[in-house]
């Protein structure tokens, strides 16, 4: 007699795999740690397993050789790539296959603190101060710079250390060797502790994009639905981010912190929310795009503007969220 057998349990459908790539462990980089810890990504079918570069420069050879398939850092790499390789038989040379799409931090994340309280403070008076300028990464000194000239103030102008840590800095200004250092969190909250405060805030400035996933256009297309994957889950995070306290969101991401203490960890969160630094939707706004080239461009830090239409791609987010 033939037994019989119930159906076969179903089997989870597979998870697309992706390879993202930090560029180093930062805290105004909170809303893709709360997106891993949630679950985010995985809820909307892929797998994420997460390498740091370690060497930010490093970021984009990782993703040409396909070590990366995915990135999360500055929409500066993008432009600077695709304003240095246009492309075209008249370049002489092949056009960058990088494209910045997501939208994720679109507020200047840098801080500049001094000892005691300043209120009042205004960037018209830094000429008269000495600063200590970030040298880990030059997109806060760029757009810093950009603010100055639309003062009339000449940059060259200033009194300013370069070549120092953030934490170099930050000691500097406790010691009273510099009457400010352009810092982001946690630098802020710890100088805060010891008697300075944040006299300006870079975010201020309103929309200037700082970061944002990228990766070649043929990886985009190869694996289309992992990276729409990839949108899905951070919209969901961006609409809980947004309806979360400051103690949720630092719970959450604890664990890709460890060694900080909670109520620094509650502070800086707390103060980026307050800033409004995290984008709501994965759209990428054309403002905050501009703000950043036109900064480049005014630093000399590219020899022509590539334009938001080459740089970001809008597209791939409303088809995931369509």
């Amino acid at each position: 007699m033939m037994s019989h057998r119930g159906p076969s349990p179903q089997r989870e459908p597979a998870l697309n795999a992706i390879t993202l790539q930090e560029p180093f462990r930062a805290l105004f980089y909170t809303p893709f740690y709360a997106a891993l810890a949630r679950g985010d990504f995985a809820r909307a079918g892929v797998a994420v397993t997460l390498i740091t570069v370690g060497e930010p420069d490093r970021a984009v050879a990782n993703l040409r050789s396909g070590a990366a398939d995915l990135a999360w850092s500055g929409p500066m790499r993008v432009i600077r790539d695709h304003a240095n390789n246009p492309g075209g038989p008249l370049a002489g040379s092949l056009a960058s296959p990088l494209v910045s799409f997501g939208a994720v931090v679109m507020r200047d994340p840098f801080l500049l603190v001094g000892r005691g309280a300043r209120p009042g403070f205004t960037l018209a008076e830094l000429p008269r101060l000495r600063l200590g300028v970030v040298s880990e990464v030059p997109t806060p000194w760029w757009c810093l710079q950009r603010d100055l000239i639309g003062l009339g103030i000449a940059p060259a102008s200033l009194d300013t250390v370069t070549g120092r840590t953030m934490g170099e800095n930050t000691a500097a200004v406790l010691a009273g060797g510099l009457d400010l250092a352009q810092v982001f969190e946690p630098f802020a909250s710890e100088a805060i502790a010891q008697g300075c405060t944040v006299w300006h805030a870079q975010a201020e400035r309103g929309p200037t994009s700082y970061t944002a996933f990228y990766a070649t256009r043929a990886m985009l297309a190869e694996r289309r639905p992992a990276m729409l994957g990839m949108i899905r889950g951070l919209a969901a995070m961006q609409a809980w981010l947004h309806a979360a306290t400051p103690a949720e969101i630092a719970a959450t991401v604890a664990p890709y912190f460890e060694g900080m203490p909670g109520a620094v960890l509650e502070s800086g969160i707390a103060r980026y929310q307050a800033l409004g630094i995290w984008a709501r939707t994965p759209h990428f706004p054309p403002d905050a795009y501009a703000a950043l080239e036109d900064a480049m461009l005014a630093a000399g830090a590219i020899p022509r503007a590539p334009g938001f239409a080459a740089c970001i791609d809008n597209g791939v987010v409303a088809e995931a969220l369509a």
